[in-house]
């Protein structure tokens, strides 16, 4: 996906190679309520960072689609302070971005909280700028919060998992969400469309009981 550490050069050169060599099957089951959901004026944006996009997109779409609420998913690169970033550049870190998921949700079929609670329980947010042998200021847990109410949220759900599920303070920044960019088309569904490409091993479901409201 990205620089790791040195050790783990042939991992990194396999995940950029890949990035090279999709292909693309029928993607209509993944997209078949967007079309008719987004004209709602109801719906909600939340963009989360929490290591390689490609798995994030992938156990959020599998957990929040299929009319779960999730309405549409992009992976791209926020946070950072260059313009128009491409994939080689956000890899070295020096561009300031991280890898992200864009979601655009309905309110009314999913909480903001349930899908911090989520983002919480798939992937590590006590490790700083590493999830598993991604390592580097793009791999950062991060929420981008898009206005108050999302930033008093965050900063709840966020309390109470460090004190009542992980039991240590977290890495995780919640910041404004400034500039978006979309990753390249190829990074999109990624992992559907190449069901066998590189999966972070810190992308999981923990078993946590569920947060209090």
């Amino acid at each position: 996906m990205a620089f790791a550490a040195p050790t783990l050069g042939s991992t990194v050169f396999s995940r950029l190679f890949r990035t090279f060599s999709t292909t693309s099957p029928s993607l209509s089951h993944t997209t078949e309520s967007i079309s008719r959901n987004m004209t709602s004026s109801s719906t909600q944006t939340a963009t989360l960072a929490a290591g390689c996009f490609w798995g994030v997109e992938h156990l959020f779409r599998k957990q929040f689609g299929q009319g779960k609420g999730l309405l549409d998913a992009k992976v791209g690169y926020c946070g950072g302070n260059t313009a128009s970033p491409n994939y080689r550049a956000v890899c070295t870190g020096d561009t300031g971005h991280a890898e992200a998921l864009k979601i655009t949700f309905d309110p009314s079929l999913v909480s903001y909280r349930s899908l911090l609670e989520f983002f919480y329980r798939m992937h590590d947010p006590t490790t700083k700028n590493q999830q598993g042998p991604d390592v580097g200021t793009q791999y950062r847990s991060a929420i981008f919060t898009h206005g108050d109410e999302q930033h008093k949220i965050a900063e709840s759900v966020t309390e109470k998992v460090s004190k009542e599920w992980y039991k240590q303070p977290l890495s995780t920044e919640i910041i404004p969400a400034g500039q978006w960019w979309d990753a390249e088309e190829y990074h999109q569904l990624y992992l559907h469309k190449n069901p066998s490409g590189y999966e972070c091993p810190a992308h999981f479901v923990r078993s946590f009981p569920p947060l209090s409201e």
